[in-house]
């Protein structure tokens, strides 16, 4: 039997779906070695989501959430527990499809040490 997450509504639907479009964006364009130039640059790990959001790298990466005047921090921070913990998920999922030569390219980020 093959392994099947389990559904979990999100609660905060308006600030859970501005992140993810923001992160949609910067995964699904050039943005994303903009983004990784930024976090290799900070030297911070491709996957310390909470850390990356603190630092304000995602609006850096996304013009529309900077401009929404809102920041990636304020929208997680609204989140509930659960709705965060979703939205890490949906992080570290996109992260694992970037493109394997952008991923080779800006290894130093993937690193766990």
């Amino acid at each position: 039997m093959a392994y099947e997450q389990a559904q979990i509504p999100v609660e905060k639907t308006e600030a859970f779906e501005q992140l993810k479009s923001a992160l949609e964006r910067i995964f699904s364009s050039a943005a994303v070695e903009k983004f990784y130039r930024r976090l290799e640059s900070r030297g911070v790990n491709a996957r310390e989501f909470e850390k990356i959001a603190g630092l304000g790298l995602i609006e850096e990466a996304d013009a529309k959430l900077a401009a929404s005047g809102k920041t990636a921090k304020q929208l997680y921070g609204a989140l509930a527990v659960s709705d965060q913990a979703l939205m890490r998920e949906f992080y570290l999922e996109r992260i694992e499809t970037v493109d394997p030569k952008i991923r080779l390219k800006y290894q130093k980020v993937y690193r766990y040490y």
